[in-house]
């Protein structure tokens, strides 16, 4: 299983054990804990799971789908490293992977 860091919007850092096969929304969400509210369940409608990506990692991920960009770029808190965690399938590619969490918005 891939360890992964995510720091939370209060700046504590956890690392935790993602299971290959979810999101790495369901992984944030129910094995690392942190508040990620996912209120479109992981369909892509929402931006509720926004992260921030540690520079270098973007290329390492699968390419962003227009519609995620789409909902990403309007938002206040957009940044290049911005990425919806339910689009991101936990892979082994993924170890050590960091992340941050968006403000809400």
């Amino acid at each position: 299983m891939p360890r992964i860091t995510a720091t939370d919007r209060d700046g504590s850092v956890k690392e935790f054990d993602a299971a290959p096969g979810t999101s790495l929304m369901e992984a944030l969400r129910d094995v690392a804990g942190l508040d990620v509210a996912a209120i479109c369940g992981g369909s892509c409608s929402c931006a509720t799971c926004h992260i921030y990506v540690a520079p270098g990692w973007l290329d390492r991920l699968p390419e962003q789908q227009p519609d995620e960009r789409e909902l990403l770029e309007f938002m206040e808190t957009y940044r290049e490293t911005s990425r919806l965690s339910c689009q991101i399938p936990v892979t082994d590619d993924l170890a050590g992977l960091e992340v941050t969490l968006a403000p809400e918005e």
